[in-house]
């Protein structure tokens, strides 16, 4: 059995006093760890507090982050800073970075190694674009993704790692893959990482789907058996929401 992981992904919103009120509204509607993994990738500002105040069955996440560990890198966060303030979780590859900041192939791979070495625990996303779901090279465009970004990993490693599907489109948009959709392509994730690796590595990782996930569809989507989990954009940043959205992982 893989454990359910439901990540909220906060983007560019909420101040230190917003950040404070959600996770103080929160923290005891977590269900246990043990049952299912909660985690909060909020912006670089609020960290620290956030973490200062995690409940046990919470995890404060990041939403990016550089390769190296120090260097002349102006506006960039290193793993190792991450890691000094309590910081357990790291999102790479997330669609709005590899569009709108020209994050590579190659850098996401780095950010993995960097990950890895610094035992951030990360969560890697893939996905197409409408116009290549449309065309028919969804599977070429994940499988290309998911070749590079993994080269150099070892199953081990692999096997720790939580891939997230988003499908592009589907990104604040309002429009949700079917469920059929979601589980067929997070399926074919794992048919190539069984391909990369072996089937108890491909049975062994967890993979989300994000894609305007919302308290209407969670359970659906979580139902299906290729879907371990969800990264939730909007619908996480309303406190009643997100335990809704975490609470539905234990059905």
């Amino acid at each position: 059995m893989r454990k359910p992981i439901i990540a909220g992904n906060w983007k560019m919103f909420k101040t230190r006093d917003e950040a404070l009120q959600f996770i103080y509204a929160v923290n005891d509607q977590m269900p246990s760890n043990e049952e299912v993994e909660s985690v909060i990738f909020a912006p670089f500002v609020v960290l620290r507090c956030l973490v200062k105040r995690q409940g046990e069955n919470l995890k404060i996440g990041a939403q990016n982050m550089h390769f190296a560990e120090e260097g002349a890198f102006t506006g960039e966060v290193a793993p190792n800073m991450l890691t000094s303030i309590g910081v357990t979780y790291v999102l790479i590859g997330h669609s709005e970075r590899r569009a709108m900041f020209n994050e590579t192939d190659e850098s996401c791979n780095k950010k993995l190694h960097s990950a890895f070495k610094h035992e951030l625990k990360p969560i890697l996303c893939v996905g197409e674009s409408l116009e290549q779901r449309e065309n028919g090279t969804t599977e070429e465009v994940i499988r290309h993704q998911l070749v590079e970004d993994l080269k150099g990993l070892s199953k081990e490693q692999v096997k720790e790692l939580v891939i997230a599907y988003e499908p592009i489109w589907a990104i604040g948009t309002g429009k949700t893959a079917t469920a059929q959709i979601a589980d067929e392509t997070c399926g074919y994730i794992r048919h190539v990482v069984g391909s990369l690796y072996d089937q108890e590595t491909a049975d062994a990782i967890r993979i989300q789907y994000g894609g305007s996930v919302k308290t209407s569809n969670i359970d659906e989507l979580m139902a299906q058996p290729n879907i371990d989990g969800a990264l939730i954009g909007g619908a996480s940043l309303k406190s009643d929401d997100f335990i809704t959205l975490v609470n539905a992982a234990l059905k």
